[in-house]
C-alpha cells in the first residue's frame, strides 16, 4: 500500500467527503473522463472508487489493478457488478441509512401530493381553471399503508405517518421484527401485504427477487382509491401493470420518483398517465443527506485505507485477496 492512495470521485459529490481524504488521498472527479474507454485506460492507478449511479463493471474492475474498495455513495449497488468485483477482490460497500430521512420525507411527500391531487391543482389553478370539486381528494388518517421493504427509510415512513393516524403493514423477510416500530405489523408473503393495505410505499433493493414483484395482480388488490409510491428503484413496480391499472381507474394514483428507464424517454407512457405525480430520483438526495453519504462514503474508504474491512462491506471475503 503506498502512503496516498489515488481515489476516483463520482462527477458531482458533496465536498466534505473527498475534503476529510486530504491527508491520506488524492482525488480525481470521473467527470475528467470523455468517456469509459479514456477511464479505462487510467484505471489501474486508482485504490478506491467512490461511486453514485456511474456504473462500475466488469470491464473496469478488471483493468484496476490496484483497486481495494469501491464505496457506494448510497445504498442500492445495482449499478456495480458485485460478482466481478469479488472476483478481482475488490471489497463493496455501501452507505445505509444516511439518506433513509430524506427518502421517507420525500415519499411522504409524493403520497401527501397524490392523495391530495396536488400537482393537477396547481396546474388548473396556474391557468386560471378554477375546479375546486375535481380535487377533493382523500385523508390518510384510518389508512393502512402496505412497506414493500421495511429498512430504514420504510421504518422512517412509519415514524412519520404515525401522526396521520396511519397504521402500517411491512413486508419484508430480512426485518428484525424487534427494531420495527410498534405502529408496523409484518406479513409473511406480498400477497397478505396488498390485500391488507390501502396505499403502498417500496422500500426495497432492485434484486432478481424483486423485479417485477409489484404488477397486476398485487395493484388490483389494492382499493380503487389506493396510491403506490416508489422512491426505491424503478424495476421494482411493472411499470406497464401500473399505467393500466391508472388508466383503467383501479387506482387513485401514484408518487414516482425512480423508472425503470432514467431518464425516461419522451413517450413514456408514465409521463402523460393520469393521477401521477412524478420526481427526478431525487428521494435520497436532499443537501443534508448528500452531505452525510459523501461523508460516510469517505470513511469507508479511510478503512480500507487502515487496514479493516467495512463494515457495511457486501462482499467481505475479498477482503482476503485484495489486502
Amino acid at each position: 500500500m503506498s502512503s496516498t492512495w489515488t481515489v476516483l470521485l463520482p462527477p458531482t459529490i458533496d465536498p466534505v467527503g473527498p475534503e476529510s481524504l486530504a491527508d491520506i488521498a488524492t482525488c480525481t472527479s470521473r467527470a475528467a473522463y470523455a468517456d469509459e474507454d479514456a477511464l479505462i485506460a487510467d484505471i489501474d492507478r486508482y485504490d478506491a472508487i467512490i461511486t453514485r449511479t456511474q456504473p462500475v463493471t466488469e470491464r473496469l474492475l478488471t483493468a484496476a489493478d490496484r483497486l481495494q474498495i469501491v464505496a457506494k455513495h448510497g445504498t442500492g449497488v445495482d449499478n456495480v457488478d458485485l460478482a466481478a468485483a469479488s472476483e478481482h477482490g475488490v471489497v463493496v460497500a455501501n452507505t445505509p441509512g444516511e439518506n433513509a430521512n430524506s427518502v421517507a420525507e420525500h415519499a411522504v411527500a409524493l403520497l401527501l401530493a397524490a392523495k391530495r391531487n396536488v400537482v393537477d391543482a396547481d396546474h388548473a389553478t396556474q391557468t386560471g381553471e378554477w375546479r375546486r370539486a375535481d380535487f377533493r381528494g382523500h385523508d390518510l388518517r384510518g389508512r393502512t399503508l402496505g412497506l414493500f421493504g421495511a429498512g430504514n427509510a420504510g421504518t422512517r415512513v412509519a415514524t412519520l405517518l404515525a401522526g396521520f393516524d396511519v397504521t402500517c403493514v411491512a413486508y419484508d423477510p430480512y426485518a428484525d421484527p424487534d427494531s420495527l416500530p410498534e405502529t408496523v405489523s409484518l406479513v409473511d408473503d406480498e400477497t397478505t401485504l396488498f390485500e391488507r393495505a390501502d396505499d403502498v410505499s417500496v422500500h426495497a433493493p432492485l434484486t432478481p427477487e424483486t423485479r417485477h414483484a409489484i404488477g397486476a395482480e398485487a395493484l388490483d388488490a389494492l382499493p380503487e382509491d389506493g396510491v403506490v409510491v416508489n422512491t426505491a428503484r424503478g424495476g421494482i413496480v411493472d411499470e406497464a401493470a401500473l399505467v393500466a391499472a391508472l388508466e383503467a381507474g383501479e387506482l387513485g394514483g401514484a408518487g414516482v420518483d425512480v423508472y425503470e428507464t432514467e431518464p425516461p424517454t419522451p413517450d413514456d407512457p408514465l409521463l402523460s398517465c393520469p393521477g401521477v405525480v412524478r420526481t427526478q430520483h431525487n428521494a435520497g438526495t436532499s443537501t443534508e443527506a448528500l452531505a452525510n453519504m459523501s461523508r460516510a462514503a469517505a470513511a469507508l474508504v479511510r478503512t480500507a485505507y487502515e487496514g479493516e474491512v467495512p463494515e457495511t462491506a457486501l462482499n467481505p471475503g475479498a477482503w482476503s485477496t485484495s489486502s
